[in-house]
């Protein structure tokens, strides 16, 4: 099983949101870019929405059937570890395997000794083609950067044999993730990464690293741009090198999660995949969520109170929704508007301040980033909160079309 060259992860926290994400992909199609869709959902969702993983197959198979879509689709299994993977193996056929809790875990000192001659020709300068500068490399750093990742990569093997037992092994794609960790990889550390992953023979697809700068869920990226444009160049030089140095799959790709918004990185991503001819895997999970609330918010009175319940609630629960996203979220709480501002909202304003338009004077990046974090409050109001989506349909779903097609697509794609 093999993933195309463009590929974006469309998550949907309640599941009723496939038919307007495929549009959105069936109409860059129309324009010439083909992106093959990926239903991604985590464990961590799924236990807050009370969900399970059959029934985003099943939102997938819907919005294929109701829109006549013959591409390519997949069902990812997002963020899974050994401990959870089961209750996907068999309604997924895409596996992001996350394995940044063990970074850094002890390994036998074989091990690493073993992957040090392994690695033993690229002792001195390494060059890498499309890369100006040579990387200097001592058999400290090697030794380093094997104490660092060896154990994540042993455990990916674990987890992905385990997948492949269970399932086939050419039965899914799968996708390594590193991102959730403070400190990013550099280059060099990627280079060995994929060799370690080589030696194991895993055939991975894409590879999630954590890039320099903050990824925060929602809104746009927070760092040194050019900064980024230099890795994330050097990153697809280095996949490229390690694709016929460590024998991997011809079509590994680059997967930027918590991609969501990153609209100043989405024109430099779009210029360097273009220059390089190389695909790319990104996750715009969340920002379906947000864009159901904002459609609830237009769409009349009863909507509009939905959505402030949820923000109210979540202004009051603060704490207990933040603490799991901590890593990916910067709210200044003095900026968050209070219950009784928000009581007074009109459904343009709360819409305007929720919605991602930088240059509105309305818009609010901390108010997003809670009432991003704050869909458990929504999944808490059950069928009050599903039955508003299906009777607001049309508004809710013209939402998340715009989103995906006007505010990623077209900025990363130049369409």
């Amino acid at each position: 099983m093999k993933i195309g060259k463009y590929s974006f992860g469309t998550g949907d926290r309640f599941a009723h949101q496939g038919e307007a994400q495929l549009k959105a992909l069936i109409e860059a199609k129309d324009k010439g870019i083909e992106i093959v869709p990926v239903w991604n959902k985590s464990h961590r969702e799924h236990t807050t929405v009370k969900s399970n993983p059959k029934e985003t197959l099943q939102e997938a198979l819907n919005a294929v059937r109701t829109l006549n879509f013959t591409g390519s689709f997949f069902v990812d299994a997002d963020h899974i570890n050994i401990n959870n993977v089961d209750e996907f193996i068999k309604p997924c056929n895409f596996f992001t395997i996350d394995v940044a809790d063990y970074i850094g875990e002890e390994v036998d000192s074989k091990l690493i000794d073993n992957f040090v001659k392994r690695n033993k020709k690229y002792v001195g300068n390494l060059s890498i083609p499309g890369i100006e500068k040579h990387f200097k490399i001592t058999d400290a750093a090697l030794r380093d950067i094997a104490g660092k990742y060896l154990g994540a990569i042993s455990e990916a093997n674990n987890i992905f044999l385990h997948i492949a037992e269970n399932k086939g092994i050419n039965q899914f794609v799968a996708e390594i993730s590193m991102d959730e960790v403070e400190e990013p990889q550099t280059p060099v550390e990627l280079f060995f990464i994929l060799s370690a992953i080589g030696d194991l023979n895993i055939p991975v697809q894409t590879i999630a690293p954590k890039f320099t700068g903050r990824f925060n869920k929602g809104v746009d990226y927070v760092g040194d741009t050019k900064l980024f444009k230099k890795e994330f160049e050097e990153d697809l030089m280095v996949i490229d090198f390690a694709v016929k140095e460590f024998g991997l799959p011809e079509n590994l790709k680059l997967s930027v999660h918590s991609g969501s918004d990153k609209f100043s990185l989405y024109p430099i991503i779009g210029e360097l995949i273009r220059k390089h001819d190389k695909g790319l895997h990104l996750k715009t999970a969340g920002t379906t969520w947000l864009e159901e609330v904002i459609g609830l918010a237009l769409s009349g009175e009863e909507g509009l109170n939905i959505a402030k319940n949820i923000y109210t609630q979540g202004l009051e629960r603060y704490d207990e929704l933040t603490g799991p996203y901590a890593t990916v979220i910067d709210i200044d709480k003095s900026k968050l508007p209070t219950p009784m501002e928000i009581a007074v909202y009109t459904s343009e304003k709360f819409a305007n301040s929720l919605r991602h338009d930088p240059d509105h004077p309305d818009y609010n990046l901390h108010f997003r980033q809670l009432m991003h974090v704050s869909y458990k409050i929504a999944a808490e109001m059950g069928s009050k909160y599903t039955d508003a989506l299906q009777k607001n349909k049309k508004i809710v779903g013209k939402q998340v079309f715009e989103n995906i097609y006007q505010r990623h697509i077209q900025r990363v794609f130049n369409i």
